[in-house]
């Protein structure tokens, strides 16, 4: 009897381009397609070690000489929402949740056109046709979910966040909302009701993408009590938000052959660290 060996990921990195976070800086990742039966298994490796998923691609930033990007998780266990959070809850409690399947809808493209219009007109995202954003919702190897927030009473709909299913946690791919609700902080309410959907579900983590020190657009993650970082590979609860420095250092990161040797893969004894 013949025995296929599996195939072990291979690792790319992108050419560097400008930094969407921090004014002046020149970013590129590291990244590895996501396909196949072990999608999901690799996607739940790869993810605790700093990894996001864009459709079928995982990746994390590996900049020559900047390592300021930390992907940050909320322990579940931990949260405890402040006074500020609170409000935003009651803010919000006239709206519904609904998830389901990851498909794209007019509605949903409509009020993902009005986010960017408002939010990021000159962002990467601001050309993106209802092409592209069908692919962005539906183009997912792993258990993925659209989550829909809408006005009880209007039924207009007001939030949508697509969400991965992870083996420990839900991980937060990409959230938009209604540009003329600002006063309502719906950006922090679904992570709020996220922190929710993992309590009910079991899962310990909440998953936010990146935090970035000295980037005033990330600066809301930080808010977040039992918020930890994935620094020096391996996960941390955050200190004072002070005590991280998004300056420029040569010997930040390590190199390429490094990063990827130090990767551990499904099935993988955890690399060091």
């Amino acid at each position: 009897m013949r025995h296929t060996l599996p195939i072990a990921p291979q690792f790319y990195v992108t050419a560097p381009q400008p930094c969407p976070y921090l004014a002046g800086r020149m970013e590129r990742k590291l990244f590895t397609a996501l396909q196949g039966e072990g999608a999901e298994r690799l996607n739940d490796t790869l993810s605790k070690q700093g990894f996001r998923r864009s459709q079928n691609v995982l990746y994390r930033p590996s900049c020559a000489d900047c390592s300021a990007c930390m992907s940050a998780r909320i322990r579940v266990a931990d949260f405890a929402p402040s006074k500020s959070q609170k409000r935003t809850r009651r803010r919000n409690a006239h709206l519904t949740r609904k998830a389901t399947s990851p498909w794209a809808t007019e509605d949903q493209y409509e009020l993902f056109r009005r986010y960017l219009d408002s939010r990021h007109a000159d962002g990467g995202m601001a050309d993106m046709d209802v092409f592209e954003f069908a692919a962005m919702i539906e183009e997912t190897p792993i258990r993925t979910r659209v989550v829909e927030y809408s006005d009880a009473e209007t039924d207009d709909l007001a939030a949508v966040c697509l969400t991965d299913v992870l083996d420990d946690g839900v991980s937060l791919v990409y959230s938009f909302y209604d540009p003329d609700r600002a006063r309502d902080s719906l950006g922090t309410y679904i992570i709020l009701d996220h922190i929710e959907i993992a309590r009910e579900a079991g899962l310990p983590f909440v998953y936010l993408g990146y935090w970035v020190p000295g980037s005033r657009k990330m600066g809301y993650k930080a808010k977040f009590r039992g918020l930890e970082l994935y620094v020096g590979n391996r996960w941390e609860k955050m200190r004072n938000p002070a005590d991280y420095s998004s300056e420029l250092h040569p010997l930040n990161t390590d190199p390429i052959a490094e990063q990827v040797a130090n990767i551990s893969l499904p099935g993988a004894r955890p690399a060091k660290g």
